[in-house]
């Protein structure tokens, strides 16, 4: 049987922030999905909860969700038990091969990954003892299946183009069914997709990687440093160190690009600028000389030429210089 006409768990967050390294989980939904499981009957068949964060929500967020700090800490439970009962039910669910649907995967499981990490619990895929799987991401499916199709994917966009209802948006109970309902909408749409969990659960990492791939050069067109992660459905843990060095070396792309771009603009004061940077660069320790010689030799550039005044100055160099009056 394919995975779209199985009993599946739907679940969702709502979190602090955007950056999975550092928000907190705020609000959380687990929705026992079958075929007549509707938004009516939807309160017999949700797990809903309310965690203090232990850190003040900022107002974008509460903006989102609509969950202010004093709401969150006089109302919501412990973080860790929310964490640790949000863990237990993915991974019973999983133990019992009910696939998990969830929009945006890497984001909420990576949250609850640092989130456990953050409260000395196990992680899921500790509790597992293996990856996290499967996992049906509508997300990933509708760019997969309907990949030229122009306009927004986010689940708003995706819940109007499938003909299914969204009330509440935002809420993570109304967010977890709509996301289930519109993945059994492709999933009855595209033929190609049915098949079972597990397989196209092997799929969406191929396509997860590719379309972040895909972004990832599009972006770099103007954000040579850009870096968009391809893992999925989680995004591996790395201690600060490495995240430290990793966003140097992204910091060290960025400016060396610019640097490079300033140095061949054939604009004195771009030039001027570039060899400044370079230069008060080199004097912090971070020299960037041969990084910017590597990036012009890649695009066929003349790198030592580079380094050299624009004609302008050589030109004017050339010039007698006025006598004093």
């Amino acid at each position: 049987m394919t995975w779209h006409n199985i009993p599946l768990l739907a679940w969702d967050l709502e979190t602090t922030g955007v950056d999975v390294e550092t928000a907190r989980i705020v609000t959380a939904a687990a929705v026992d999905w079958k075929p007549s499981l509707t938004a009516d009957t939807l309160p017999g068949h949700a797990r809903l909860w309310l965690a203090d964060p232990g850190i003040d929500i900022p107002i974008e967020a509460t903006k989102v969700h609509g969950i202010t700090t004093q709401r969150a800490r006089a109302e919501g439970r412990p973080a860790a038990e929310v964490v640790d009962e949000n863990a237990t039910t993915l991974a019973t669910a999983l133990a019992e091969g009910i696939p998990l649907v969830i929009m945006n995967a890497r984001y909420d499981l990576t949250v609850l990954d640092r989130e456990c990490r953050r409260h000395g619990l196990p992680t899921l895929e500790e509790r597992l003892g293996h990856p996290i799987g499967p996992v049906i991401d509508p997300l990933v499916l509708d760019k997969a299946a309907d990949k030229f199709r122009p306009g927004s994917r986010r689940l708003e966009a995706l819940a109007e183009h499938y003909g299914v209802t969204l009330t509440d948006a935002h809420t993570a109970d109304a967010d977890a069914l709509a996301a289930v309902q519109v993945a059994v909408a492709i999933g009855e749409k595209f033929e190609q997709l049915q098949v079972a969990a597990d397989r196209v659960h092997a799929w969406q990492i191929r396509w997860a990687a590719e379309q972040a791939a895909s972004f990832q050069a599009y972006r770099r067109r103007t954000e040579p440093g850009a870096v968009i992660v391809g893992d999925w459905p989680l995004i591996p843990y790395r201690d600060e160190l490495a995240v430290a060095r990793e966003q140097l070396d992204a910091f060290r792309r960025v400016v060396v690009g610019h640097v490079a771009k300033s140095l061949t603009s054939g604009d004195l004061t771009s030039w001027r600028l570039a060899c400044d940077l370079a230069k008060e660069l080199d004097g912090a320790g971070v020299n960037v000389d041969e990084a910017v010689g590597r990036h012009l030799e890649a695009q066929g550039l003349d790198a030592r030429a580079a380094w050299l005044p624009p004609a302008e100055v050589l030109d004017d160099a050339k010039q007698p210089s006025k006598a004093p009056l």
